[in-house]
């Protein structure tokens, strides 16, 4: 590595490759709701800001913090980084259990921001399988489990229709014949649809109100498409699939980490939260919550909310000119991923509105998410501000992280299931 990039380091703490000035909590007000007040960008450098607690897990007995008038439980505890949840027709849950493995290094940055995620205990062996979990008593704790399906490549969303589970493997959408009550498959999965593997490894999945249609979210490779868009085509979209055709189409792009997917019941139309870019400061630009239109273009990697242009990317004016503004700002760097809609009364207190795991930054100096929060909607829209459902996943120094929230479900008993991948634990929230 060249000599000249190092000098750009500030410092090594703990293992991690840091660069930051820390302004404490609260010191930079986040971009938050339809009219966001963003910063102006601020270039980086090579090394963007990293930063990251050292992940930690729960002491026994400890939880996180339900909001008032809310409670929480382990629904299923001792997992190895649960990352997304699917809830089958008899009121079995599945869990997918995966986690990143080491890319290569080849710049500085590389380097840096490997020795960060793993100090967030975010890369290692991933064990590539869907467990179930089984409340046959119905106490609101799964009292068994199985391993459903193993030797998966990376798998992340799941889908089960008319006995077919999909599940989405970072390298492909695969099917697999299921009856409900079964506890393991050992038949092999059909592919119906490959994608380009690594980078924002993750494949959500939501089928259509019909059960006719999947809808697969693909992040992009890099940053900024770093390595050319050739690179990124077929990338940093959400993909259509067909399921009596087999026809795979992109519906929308420009997204560049779109993960949760969720559908607004009263218009049908699909919403998604995106993991937006690095390196241009702590707020700017924010991950955000956005309707999703057929066609639709949303930026990336050309510009941001507004239209606002990145200076970095080489430009295509056109683009630029057809990016449609996201909906509802969520904060800078919050990594937004879980997603769902939650009725009104689901939980006591909350209206109709998106319930959205924020599995928290590593990439800037006052760290933002780790938390799970609720949106408010009115006539298919955003509606107000949000508001915590949980929150004590980060340490008040900032140096430890007993969890990080990422996927959001609501459970077979009308509870609000939620995936933590560094504690381990499905936690289930219900009314006080």
């Amino acid at each position: 590595m060249a000599t000249s990039l190092f000098a750009e380091l500030v410092a090594f703490v703990g293992g991690v490759i840091v660069k930051f000035r820390h302004r404490g909590q609260g010191a930079l007000a986040q971009a938050f709701g339809d009219r966001p007040a963003i910063p102006p960008a601020r270039p980086q450098g090579t090394i963007p800001t990293l930063k990251m607690p050292t992940a930690r897990g729960w002491d026994s007995g400890r939880t996180p913090v339900a909001a008032p008038g809310l409670k929480v439980n382990a629904f299923a505890s001792g997992l190895k980084h649960p990352r997304w949840i699917h809830v089958l027709p008899n009121g079995d849950v599945l869990t997918a259990e995966a986690l990143s493995v080491p890319g290569g290094i080849s710049s500085v940055f590389d380097y840096a921001m490997t020795a960060t995620m793993r100090r967030a205990a975010a890369l290692g062996d991933s064990p590539n399988r869907i467990t179930l979990l089984r409340d046959a008593d119905g106490d609101g704790v799964a009292e068994t489990r199985h391993v459903l399906l193993d030797g998966l490549n990376h798998p992340f969303g799941m889908a089960m229709l008319d006995g077919t589970l999909y599940v989405g493997n970072t390298d492909g959408l695969v099917a697999f014949p299921y009856s409900d009550g079964d506890t393991r498959i050992d038949v092999p999965g059909r592919r119906l649809a490959s994608y380009k593997p690594a980078g924002h490894w993750t494949r959500s999945i939501l089928p259509s109100p019909d059960g006719k249609r999947l809808y697969v979210g693909v992040g992009s490779l890099s940053n900024i498409a770093d390595q050319g868009m050739e690179a990124e085509e077929g990338r940093a979209a959400i993909y259509e699939h067909d399921i009596a055709t087999g026809r795979n189409r992109i519906f929308a792009s420009g997204l560049r980490n779109p993960v949760g997917l969720a559908w607004e019941p009263s218009t049908g139309v699909l919403w998604t939260v995106v993991n937006e870019r690095d390196g241009l400061g702590d707020e700017t630009p924010p991950d955000y919550l956005t309707s999703v239109v057929d066609g639709g273009f949303y930026g990336w990697p050309y510009c941001y909310w507004d239209r606002i242009v990145d200076d970095r990317v080489p430009q295509d004016a056109a683009m630029v000119a057809k990016a449609i503004t996201p909906d509802f700002a969520l904060g800078g760097h919050t990594a937004s991923l879980g997603l769902c809609w939650m009725p009104a009364g689901t939980l006591p207190g909350f209206p109709d509105g998106m319930v959205i795991g924020q599995h928290g930054s590593w990439n800037r100096s006052t760290l933002s998410g780790y938390r799970v929060i609720f949106v408010p909607f009115e006539n298919g829209r955003p509606s107000g501000p949000s508001r915590d459902i949980l929150s004590g996943f980060l340490s008040p120094d900032e140096k430890h992280s007993y969890g990080r929230p990422v996927g959001v479900t609501i459970g077979p008993d009308g509870s609000l299931l939620v995936a933590d991948d560094v504690g381990d634990v499905l936690w289930r929230v219900t009314g006080a």
